[in-house]
């Protein structure tokens, strides 16, 4: 049964990490957390008893929790943006561009990646790195 078990999370995640749209890391492992704790109290035996099953739980809770808040307190979000200022995404004016996107944005951004560039409409598909301090 525990080969099965394997075998069937397997499938269950490669369904949903290759034929869904993208998931988040982070999404894909509250939901791996979610089944794994469910398997665990779903194949709880008859000699353990319930305060047992109730402190795994509770230990698994409290180890998220404390990796939500302090170990992953900074992570690098990033944000497409349609920029139409076309002179300052050249090399030299990179800081202008940075502070223009900052104060349209009011975020504190982190870098700063050029990707397409359309210079019939005058834009620019611009990628910002920021940290999201939750």
């Amino acid at each position: 049964m525990d080969i099965g078990m394997a075998l069937g999370l397997f499938a269950i995640f490669g369904i949903i990490r290759y034929r869904t749209n993208p998931v988040d890391i982070k999404e894909m492992t509250y939901l791996f957390v979610v089944i794994g704790v469910s398997i665990i109290n779903a194949l709880a035996n008859k000699k353990m008893s319930y305060a047992e099953i109730i402190s795994a739980n509770a230990i698994i809770i409290f180890v998220l929790v404390l990796i939500e808040k302090y170990w992953a307190l900074k992570q690098l979000v990033t944000k497409s943006v349609i920029y139409e200022n076309i002179e300052n995404i050249k090399p030299e004016n990179y800081e202008a561009l940075k502070s223009d996107l900052e104060n349209r944005t009011g975020l504190t951004i982190n870098k700063v990646r050029i990707g397409d560039v359309d210079f019939l409409k005058d834009t620019a598909k611009v990628t910002i790195f920021y940290f999201n301090s939750n």
